[in-house]
């Protein structure tokens, strides 16, 4: 409803009425005009309506949506299913062109427009979360693997002759080793060195294999500032003073980031003392959005990859991934969003509090990672005692079993760790693979993480179910061990029955028998419902089906 329409509107109903909804409908127009002026976040956040009107108007200006549009081409944004048409407002053509992800898609007028705002908001966001001295910003419609992958894709071509290395501070997350080899790279891996339960950045060794392998082979170094701990995110600002002077790439991995002002600090500092060429960063992890889609930021002092970058992405696009971000950042509004940063802020000291009275209770103690600003880790020392302990025909839980145990009953997001496992990753075979380390860890260990969305409910629950694993999981390993000696007993004395033991089965002529144990307190120890989410297990049988598939599983990987 334009101005005109309203006034032929008013010989309808009465005039008053007419203006009064055309100021509301003006109030609207108004947020859109700012938008497009300013280019940034609205302070306030916007209404569902109000996204939707930009979301709609948009789409109309697409060309599969014009009222007397005739496509006889091959790709005319034609979607069959009335669901998916809504699901995606009619957006359908994509964006970008087949030389440029960026370029403007003359059949999508709409489409490209709410690409470009998404990348002008997306940066606003970023500097608003500390990345300070930030320059342009593209959103790709790819995880961050993929998105790691595209920006060394377009280093390489600016890179000499032959360079097909890519030194990487070590990080036992699959990914980013991954991104490499996609890219038809080889990682050169430095190995972090402990300072006390922290494993920290070895810069020096960095420095060093860059001066052997020569800076001329190299594409990029990269290094990850969002990681498990017990490790630390990388010291970017030293490596990037070392990149500086050795005239080589610097890729950083800010994966999830972007919620931890510390850690935007520390990228803001880096790429104004030394060099960086490009941050990628996940848009669900940091934003709260489906997975998909990534942002690749450079600085403001040195904005061309991302062009390269946009470049290289071959063929059109799906919009989804800027919709997603950019309907998102509306609903926040700059004060929405430095909220959210705030509460997660806030929710640090909480779970490390949380988790250290665990530790008290349970005999275990919290890892000292000062530097890592998202991620916890509780040892689990006492647990792998008791498992090793409890030698038994029937083979007691191993202490990764544990993680098993927090799955089946609807816990997420955690992971066990234990030194000795040995793994290839992209032709690479890492030794103690998950503790980011050649030289065994100390501890065995779980990891949690104050991330963006986790609330104090969530932590609560978390401590619950977590101290009911510790009850369980020791009572597994005593009934594996009362079984062993049963089994002893049963071999001295043929045929024989103990006391007050029944024997309740004979499989492969081993006799066993029950052994009934209650927890510390007299009651069954399992699952606990909760704001975790889930119809959850309960205990017993159900729960014990659904954790023998679980170890099942990671056993067979």
């Amino acid at each position: 409803m334009n101005p005109d329409n309203c006034a032929l509107a008013s010989g309808l109903i009465s005039l008053s009425y007419i203006r009064q909804g055309e100021q509301a409908l003006a109030r609207r127009q108004r947020l859109v005009k700012s938008l497009l002026s300013s280019r940034r976040l609205p302070e306030r956040g916007w209404d569902e309506a109000t996204i939707e009107m930009l979301i709609r108007d948009c789409s109309a200006m697409d060309s599969n949506n014009f009222l007397d549009n005739v496509g006889l081409g091959e790709r005319e944004g034609r979607v069959v299913c009335p669901l998916v048409a809504r699901r995606h407002f009619g957006l359908a053509h994509g964006i970008g062109r087949s030389g440029d992800v960026a370029a403007e898609q003359p059949k999508a007028a709409g489409s490209s427009l709410l690409a470009a705002l998404t990348n002008h908001l997306a940066a606003d966001a970023l500097g608003i979360a500390g990345l300070t001295g930030i320059g342009p910003v593209t959103t790709l419609p790819l995880a961050t693997g993929m998105a790691l992958t595209l920006v060394l894709l377009a280093l390489r071509s600016t890179r000499p002759p032959g360079a097909d290395l890519v030194v990487w501070s070590r990080v036992d997350q699959k990914t980013c080793l991954k991104a490499i080899t996609a890219a038809g790279l080889r990682p050169h891996a430095v190995q972090l060195r402990r300072r006390g339960d922290e494993l920290v950045t070895d810069v020096q060794a960095i420095s060093q294999a860059v001066d052997s392998l020569g800076p001329d082979r190299i594409v990029a170094v990269i290094t990850t500032t969002s990681c498990f701990a017990p490790r630390a995110p990388d010291d970017v600002t030293a490596v990037a003073r070392l990149c500086d002077t050795a005239a080589v790439p610097h890729v950083i991995n800010n994966a999830y980031g972007v919620q931890s002002r510390q850690t935007c600090r520390a990228v803001a500092a880096a790429w104004s003392r030394g060099r960086v060429d490009a941050v990628v960063q996940s848009t669900d992890k940091n934003f709260m959005v489906p997975v998909g889609g990534a942002l690749v930021a450079a600085p403001a002092a040195r904005p061309g990859l991302v062009a390269a970058v946009n470049g290289t992405y071959p063929g059109r696009a799906s919009v989804a991934a800027h919709l997603d971000l950019l309907m998102t950042l509306l609903h926040w509004g700059a004060a929405g969003w430095r909220k959210v940063l705030l509460e997660r802020e806030e929710l640090v000291p909480y779970l490390r509090d949380r988790l250290r009275q665990v530790a008290a209770r349970q005999g275990e103690r919290l890892l000292d990672t000062p530097n890592n600003p998202i991620s916890m880790a509780l040892t689990l020392d006492t647990l792998a005692v008791v498992a090793v302990a409890a030698t038994a025909p029937r083979r007691p839980p191993d202490v990764t079993f544990f993680g098993a145990m927090l799955w089946s009953r609807c816990v997420s997001g955690t992971r066990v760790v234990a030194p000795g496992k040995t793994q290839s990753v992209g032709g690479v075979a890492f030794r103690n693979y998950g503790s980011h380390t050649e030289v065994p860890y100390p501890s065995t260990y779980m990891t949690a993480a104050a991330a963006l969305g986790t609330t104090r409910a969530d932590v609560d629950e978390l401590v619950v179910r977590l101290n009911r694993c510790f009850t369980e999981f020791r009572k597994k390993c005593h009934t594996a061990a009362a079984a062993a000696a049963f089994t002893a007993d049963a071999a001295d004395e043929a045929g024989g029955v103990a006391e007050g033991a029944a024997v309740v089965g004979t499989t492969g002529g081993v006799r066993t028998r029950r052994v009934e144990q209650e927890d510390a307190n007299g009651d069954a120890a399992g699952v606990v419902g909760g704001s975790m989410g889930g119809d959850c297990p309960t205990d017993g049988q159900e729960g014990q089906v659904a954790e023998d598939k679980v170890a099942a599983s990671a056993t067979s990987q």
